[in-house]
Formats: structure tokens, C-alpha cells, sequence
């Protein structure tokens, strides 16, 4: 009986750490699966070829909360003033100098006041591909609010993102922060994983370290945040395009610059909320826009534009020209 007592304590001991180790051995093995850029996606890269940058302005920067000096763009009105102002923000891997700038151009024609901004991690802002931790793009946007606050203290602010900017887009709308927009226009937007709206792996444009972001996600679980700098989502860029390009995203930054779940988002948005997406989306499955937002949040206008793409939704002229109506026409305010 003394035997047995003290045979199986130690014997529960010994199976407690096997099942314990093993476990640690397949999360580091999950954390160990190699990132691998998909092959470029050329429909994209030649899209970019159709904008016109002679015109971009200039970056100027700001300082962040936390001291980080951040880029954006400023497009001075070319056209009659609308008494509206628009934050514009880009989609994955991009920044304010790629295919947005037709966008933000348009509207500044239009007489919208606009800035484009370069979010953290991308462009001229931060460490290439990555941020401090997930929140802290909310915490930007609050600043670049308070600095255009100093030159348009009153006009009404229309946020506008495209593709992976768009879910940021809708995060925000759904967050505290906003409350700082009179509305939000989604474009192309990546509502998330588990959105109806996704072609697979985005039409070829991201491949997702699946295994990686599992293992992350349980020792997030296990209260554990040591690996949230390893890269976890990769592009389709082209090669050598990593000066202008990002090719992947941290885990915290992917999980950052996206929804926190489309439904939950779109549930706790207060304010007017549009999205336009071109009907030939190659990266999203536009007709299914309608049936994401269905039963959720039915105040939610959905338009498609026919014979135009993910990109030409910022670069077309007939697009451009439709988002650009919308914000100086569109209803702003609750």
C-alpha cells in the first residue's frame, strides 16, 4: 500500500510533464513554421503602373504619444471648398504614396480637405512591418486627429479605407475613437477571416502563417505575449519592392490593422457607414457585401461599381469620381 502511494503520485508526476512537454514542443513547432511570400500578383503591380505620382506632396510628420514621428500627406484643395475634410487610409503592404494618392488627389479636387496617412508599420511610419502592441494604431489615428484638428477644427471628418484599411476603417467606427468622424466609407474593405466577402487567401494576394498564429494565440491564452513580433501574414509583392512595399506583418500588427470581428464592429457603429467595392473585385467577393451586413447592421449602404477592380476602386477615374460624390453628397452625423 506505501508502494502504491508512493509509486502513482510520482508516476502522475512523470505523465504531467510528458503531456506538458509535448505540448510545448508542438506549440514551438507550430511557432517555427516558416513565412513564405506567395508569388507576386501581378494583377496589382500593374494596376499601380496606371497612377500618376508627379503629383504626391511631400510626407510631413507628426509625433505619436509615444515619441514616434509618423508620416502622412497633405492634399491642399484644388477645387471650390465642400466644408468637409476626409482621413484617408491605404491598404496592406501600401502607404499614402501608392494607389490611394488618385484617390485623395480626386477628393481634394472636389474641394474635400484630405490627409493620407502612412499607418504604423508601413511607408515612412515605424518599423517596417511591425508596431509596440495591438491598440496602439488607435492611438495614432487619435493623434493625426488632434493635429488636423489644429488646421480644420470644425469641418466634418469622413474616414475612408481601403482593403485591409477598411477593416481598420470599420474597427474604428466601431470604437470609441469613432465618435472623432461624422461617417466612415469602407472601400474593397477585408471584413476578416470569417467574412462571406473572402476569396481564398484574398484572391492571392496574402498567404497566412496558419500553424504560427495558432501557436500564438494559445500562449496569448496561457497569458504569454513573448513572440508577437514574429511575421505571421506575407503579400504578394512584387520582388525588390521593399522600399515602397511591405511584404509580411507581424502578428500584432496584423491583428491590429484589421477588424476585431466584422459583426461585433459593425453592431457598435453609431455613425454613417458606406462601403463601395468594384464589382470585378479580384481579392474580395463583392455581390456578398450585402449578405455580410445583412440581420447586423441594416442602416449600412452597400454600392457596387461595375468593370472595376480591388486597386481601381482608389485609381480609376470613374471610381474615384463616385467615393469623391459621396463624400461631399453623403449624409454626415448620426
Amino acid at each position: 500500500m506505501l508502494t502504491w502511494m508512493v509509486w502513482f503520485p510520482l508516476k502522475l508526476l512523470v505523465w504531467t510533464l510528458s503531456l506538458v512537454g509535448a505540448a510545448a514542443l508542438v506549440l514551438a513547432a507550430m511557432i517555427a513554421t516558416p513565412l513564405r511570400n506567395p508569388p507576386e500578383l501581378h494583377s496589382l503591380s500593374a494596376a499601380r503602373k496606371n497612377v500618376d505620382f508627379s503629383t504626391l506632396p511631400a510626407i510631413e510628420r507628426f509625433q505619436a504619444r509615444d515619441g514616434t514621428l509618423l508620416g502622412f500627406r497633405h492634399y491642399s484643395l484644388s477645387g471650390a471648398a465642400s466644408g468637409r475634410a476626409a482621413i484617408v487610409i491605404h491598404g496592406s503592404s501600401g502607404s499614402s504614396g501608392t494607389s490611394i494618392h488618385a484617390l485623395s488627389q480626386a477628393l481634394a479636387a472636389r474641394g474635400v480637405e484630405t490627409w493620407a496617412i502612412d499607418i504604423r508599420g508601413h511607408g515612412t511610419s515605424g518599423t517596417r512591418g511591425d508596431i509596440g502592441y495591438v491598440g496602439q494604431l488607435e492611438d495614432d489615428l487619435d493623434d493625426f486627429v488632434a493635429v488636423v484638428r489644429k488646421s480644420a477644427p470644425s469641418l466634418p471628418i469622413t474616414l475612408i479605407g481601403h482593403s485591409a484599411g477598411g477593416g481598420f476603417a470599420l474597427r474604428v467606427a466601431g470604437s470609441p475613437l469613432g465618435t472623432s468622424f461624422a461617417r466612415t466609407i469602407l472601400l474593397a474593405p477585408y471584413l476578416g477571416y470569417d467574412a462571406p466577402t473572402n476569396r481564398p487567401d484574398s484572391g492571392g494576394w496574402a498567404s497566412a502563417d496558419i500553424p504560427r498564429i495558432l501557436g500564438l494565440l494559445a500562449l496569448r491564452k496561457l497569458g504569454i505575449d513573448c513572440c508577437e513580433a514574429l511575421p505571421t501574414l506575407a503579400f504578394a509583392v512584387p520582388p525588390n519592392s521593399a522600399s515602397l512595399l511591405v511584404p509580411a506583418y507581424s502578428d500584432r500588427l496584423m491583428r491590429n490593422f484589421a477588424t476585431r470581428g466584422y459583426r461585433t464592429d459593425l453592431a457598435a457603429v453609431t455613425g454613417p457607414l458606406t462601403i463601395i467595392s468594384g464589382a470585378a473585385d479580384e481579392l474580395m467577393l463583392a455581390d456578398k457585401y450585402v449578405e455580410a451586413v445583412r440581420g447586423i447592421a441594416p442602416s449600412v449602404d452597400v454600392k457596387l461599381i461595375d468593370g472595376v477592380d480591388h486597386i481601381g476602386i482608389v485609381s480609376d477615374p470613374h471610381a474615384v469620381s463616385a467615393v469623391a460624390d459621396e463624400v461631399v453628397k453623403g449624409r454626415i452625423g448620426s
